[in-house]
């Protein structure tokens, strides 16, 4: 009997709990906000904040303000110098380092033991619940599992108290049974330098059973190219002729899946987006079929929305699961077991669904442009990309996007840096079809471009090869959970990034 049937069975009785919590995830919310609650009652923020005497959502609500980093900042450096009791009980030991604020250029977010365990790790073991109960044939567990980490720093000296990439805070708290079938190497998974850990990960990995893989799409596709490089092969079955899925999460898909396709031309590889950021595990691609993912509602988070077309208000609308709609366009707010009181996490949500709620996400609450009125988010730049490659069979490795304010001739438009790793015949013909989609899918852009009044036909300019990651190595940046910001309301990354290319301003 295959090693996969045997392991499997274990996951049975929480494939039904998934099932079942699906269908009453209002309910499972409104016990975990009491759990929240009662857990930090007599933390400095709890005690502040009447935690004892919160009674239910609406209490909530009215005691704790809505957060943003800045507003939880101290407290949390209060933690990282070794503190007790401030956000959440005991003395939280690791950090993640995530992407910067307007004030600083990283934010440390704390993981606590609660989080690693309801959250992170609960989500890892749903992701395989539910891709085996998609798909009973799996023999994942009869090889191996390549999971690509960041790396980590001592934080502030402490001992055993680390900063660093989430990955790497998870490799270091995972079960050692586990390492019984991860690759690579804990040494070399944790390493800090993205490029040497790049070939070493390669080589230890190309002559393994490899069934599985496991990160950012961008950082493991250049995994994959190197392994293509040291074995010579066409295809990636021809090194890992098991390999059958990609849990991937950090970046969209849509700009990689061609890559993707043309590197693993096998019919029975699948690919299942998760949702698992530094501060928290939100989300689980639950069919195959639908790129929506199921909103997990019992890993000791709690959810809130802001609709976006509020966002930025004074006094915004701010409601709990139950009072979400489809369609619409929201800010995700979250209390969680790490001691993060309606924080607001900077990404946007769509529900596609309510019963039960699938999401998808849309972008970030700065990752936009609006310069001129017109609210393109990346969830637009993704879908207007994917139709121009499908209609030029091109494929783009990675872009951004940022506003011209007025050039010259006092036009305004949007301008495009993209990287292809397949070029369409014509890049003007590409931008039509981008231009065109756009303002399809998006009626205040297409208001915007209306006879070329407010707007001009949007501009590409084609990236050299690497140049992405070029930037992102001269930012310190290289690897690990960092992403490309796609679309930018300013110019700062664009001009960088035209005078690495070699472009003017």
């Amino acid at each position: 009997m295959s090693l996969t049937n045997i392991i499997g069975k274990v996951f049975l009785p929480r494939q039904k709990e998934i099932e079942r919590n699906a269908l009453r995830a209002e309910e499972m919310q409104m016990r975990v906000l009491e759990g929240l609650v009662k857990c930090a009652k007599d933390t400095e923020y709890g005690r502040n904040h009447l935690f004892g005497t919160t009674k239910n959502y609406e209490d909530f609500a009215t005691n704790v303000p809505v957060n943003t980093y800045e507003e939880l900042k101290l407290d949390i450096d209060r933690m990282r110098q070794g503190e007790s009791d401030i956000l959440w009980p005991g003395v939280v030991k690791w950090y993640a380092k995530s992407s910067g604020t307007t004030n600083d250029k990283s934010k440390f977010i704390p993981v606590s033991n609660s989080g690693i365990k309801q959250a992170h790790f609960a989500g890892g073991r749903d992701a395989v619940a539910l891709y085996l109960r998609n798909n009973p044939k799996s023999r994942m567990f009869d090889g191996r599992s390549l999971i690509l980490g960041g790396s980590h720093s001592p934080n502030y000296n402490l001992a055993s108290s680390l900063v660093g990439d989430l990955s790497a805070i998870l490799i270091e708290n995972i079960n050692p049974l586990a390492n019984l079938v991860r690759v690579p190497s804990k040494q070399t998974a944790l390493l800090s330098d993205f490029e040497v850990k790049r070939d070493r990960i390669a080589r230890e990995t190309m002559n393994k059973n490899v069934t599985n893989i496991s990160g950012v799409p961008s950082w493991m596709l250049s995994v994959l190219d190197r392994v293509m490089e040291l074995t010579g092969k066409t295809h990636l079955e021809e090194v890992w002729p098991n390999l059958e899925v990609f849990f991937h999460g950090g970046v969209a898909f849509t700009p990689y899946r061609k890559q993707y396709e043309k590197l693993i031309t096998s019919p029975n590889m699948h690919y299942m987006e998760t949702y698992n950021a530094s501060e928290g595990f939100f989300g689980l691609q639950d069919d195959p079929s639908d790129p929506s993912m199921m909103l997990m509602t019992d890993y000791g988070i709690f959810y809130e929305f802001i609709p976006m077309d509020e966002f930025g208000m004074d006094n915004p609308t701010v409601v709990p699961l139950s009072g979400v709609e489809k369609d619409k366009n929201y800010a995700m707010i979250i209390s969680t077991s790490c001691g993060l009181w309606r924080y607001i996490i900077g990404d946007t949500v769509k529900f596609t669904s309510v019963n039960p709620y699938k999401f998808v996400i849309t972008g970030r609450t700065k990752h936009f442009i609006n310069a001129f009125g017109e609210e393109l988010i990346v969830d637009n730049a993704e879908k207007g990309l994917e139709y121009a490659c499908n209609e030029t069979g091109a494929s783009v490795s990675e872009y951004t996007a940022a506003p011209v304010f007025m050039d010259d001739n006092a036009k305004c438009r949007h301008q495009w840096l993209i990287e292809f790793s397949k070029e369409p015949d014509s890049i003007e013909h590409f931008a039509e079809l981008l231009d065109t989609k756009l303002q399809e899918i998006n009626s205040d852009y297409e208001a915007k471009r209306y006879k070329n009044i407010t707007l001009q036909p949007l501009e590409i300019v084609k990236a050299e090869p690497g140049l992405f990651n070029k930037w992102l190595k001269m930012k310190g940046k290289l690897g690990g959970q960092h992403k490309v910001p796609r679309l930018s309301n300013d110019r700062k990354n664009m001009d960088e990034l035209l005078l690495m290319n070699g472009n003017k301003k």
